[in-house]
């Protein structure tokens, strides 16, 4: 009741807006106007490169249907931190680190007492995300949204239905789930301990499939986890990865036979986007041994104190220094060492950080005072003791984390059904492109958006 009064009381102020503007004016606000029986679909294959799909022989139906049948980006350059939470939190603000400050996946913490800086996932998404996003946006304007294993989102106040990453027993879904007889309760509670990557993907689109034929949302943001994990730990291009490439397109034709049958089809967009590439390394750079090395982290355990500690990304990391009045000291000082380090290709710091994309350390606490880059073959560890330079540890050939203008972190971007072309490929787009487009495809406005919205050049 309160959502259709809600809407209402939009449409009667959008008809006064509409009646009394001028023929432009009035063309563009109809362009603007929420529509209820409009719907998007955005699904994320998490760590799907862009070229994996260039393989005619590739076992990806589902996906090479969509690419043939719709539009198809050559390639969709991520943002930097190339890794999972600040590249999603970009499709949905349609900003840049810089501003909605999620560098990790998850917050950034510094101990107060030892000065080493941990990353806790589980904080609220109006603590982590320093953005509006396009589900605020559409929930403002009275449309329905959904998210199934989204991220920087936990305990979003604008999401209608949700399915988290660690679902709750007492969630509104995942009672209706149980009420449904899809999963028991015993499953929900054990969800995350010990069961697989694809079981977890098994369940999470099974939870989609539930909203998407129960509920219906204008936005349903849909996120796939297996084969980032197949590629951490064989690497890109190996029969494991490929294996879950098909395993993954078959998640993807689940949920499109669900919007048949829901009879959304004709009135959905869908988008399928991945949010980095991948890379194989042999090598792994510890920056924690080096800063030990040099005095700068000392003790174990309890007596640990580090003035200066490395956060890796994978092929990058960030280098955070514990006190703000010896930054003039020790970021040279550690730059300098960093450069000398085998497999260390790009030393940044200063104001060269914010040409990275990313917020500078005087205006965010999640900000690095360095960002180094690693040579191909190398990825970044977190390790503070023994050798600087280390053969890869075992369970772990793939990475990402690279800088967004390697050739090897570019993602997937395709668009489909409404308001999309058939058959044509489109140059790169950028991770910062998806919101907006989102936006013009749902009547929404996104006025802070960095990107621009790519519904023009994907229309018939």
């Amino acid at each position: 009741m309160i959502r259709t009064v809600r809407s209402l009381l939009f449409l009667l102020i959008a008809l006064v807006v509409f009646s009394s503007a001028g023929p432009d004016a009035r063309e563009a606000a109809a362009r603007q106007a929420p529509d209820p029986n409009r719907h998007v679909i955005l699904i994320s294959l998490d760590g799907f490169p862009s070229a994996a799909l260039d393989d005619p022989r590739a076992p990806a139906p589902t996906l090479q249907r969509l690419a043939r049948e719709g539009v198809r980006a050559s390639a969709m350059i991520p943002v930097n931190p190339v890794v999972t939470w600040p590249n999603h939190t970009t499709m949905v603000t349609g900003v840049l680190p810089q501003k909605h400050q999620v560098l990790f996946n998850g917050i950034l913490v510094r101990d107060p007492v030892s000065g080493r800086p941990k990353v806790e996932p589980w904080r609220d998404k109006r603590e982590m995300v320093k953005a509006v996003t396009v589900y605020d946006q559409a929930h403002a304007a009275g449309l329905t949204t959904a998210q199934v294993d989204w991220v920087a989102i936990y305990k979003a106040e604008t999401i209608t239905w949700a399915f988290p990453e660690v679902p709750d027993p007492s969630g509104a879904v995942e009672r209706e789930l149980i009420e449904a007889g899809r999963l028991t309760e015993d499953e929900v509670a054990r969800f995350n301990r010990g069961s697989t990557s694809a079981y977890r993907d098994i369940v999470w689109t099974d939870a989609a499939i539930h909203i998407l034929e129960r509920h219906k949302p204008n936005l349903l943001l849909y996120h796939l986890l297996a084969l980032d994990s197949a590629h951490h730990v064989y690497g890109p291009g190996t029969l494991a990865g490929t294996t879950t490439i098909a395993f993954v397109d078959a998640q993807v034709a689940r949920l499109l036979a669900a919007l048949d049958r829901a009879g959304l089809r004709d009135r959905t967009t869908v988008v399928v986007v991945s949010d980095h590439g991948f890379r194989s390394a042999t090598k792994t750079i510890y920056p924690n041994a080096l800063l030990r090395s040099a005095g700068l982290v000392t003790g174990q355990g309890d007596t640990l104190r580090a003035e200066a500690w490395s956060q890796a990304w994978g092929g990058s990391a960030g280098i955070y220094v514990r006190d703000a009045a010896r930054r003039a000291e020790l970021v040279p000082k550690i730059a300098a060492l960093l450069k000398d380090v085998e497999g260390v290709t790009r030393v940044v710091s200063g104001a060269d950080v914010r040409a990275l994309g990313l917020p500078d350390a005087e205006s965010s606490d999640q900000a690095p005072d360095i960002v180094v880059a690693a040579a191909d073959g190398y990825e970044f560890g977190g390790r503070d003791s023994g050798d600087v330079v280390g053969p890869v540890e075992p369970n772990h050939l793939g990475h990402h984390g690279v800088l967004n203008d390697h050739p090897s972190m570019r993602a997937l971007f395709i668009a489909w059904g409404r308001d999309v072309a058939a058959g044509r490929t489109i140059g790169e787009v950028r991770t910062q492109d998806v919101a907006p487009t989102i936006a013009e495809w749902l009547g929404v406005s996104l006025p802070d958006a960095e990107g621009r919205s790519l519904a023009a050049q994907l229309a018939p």
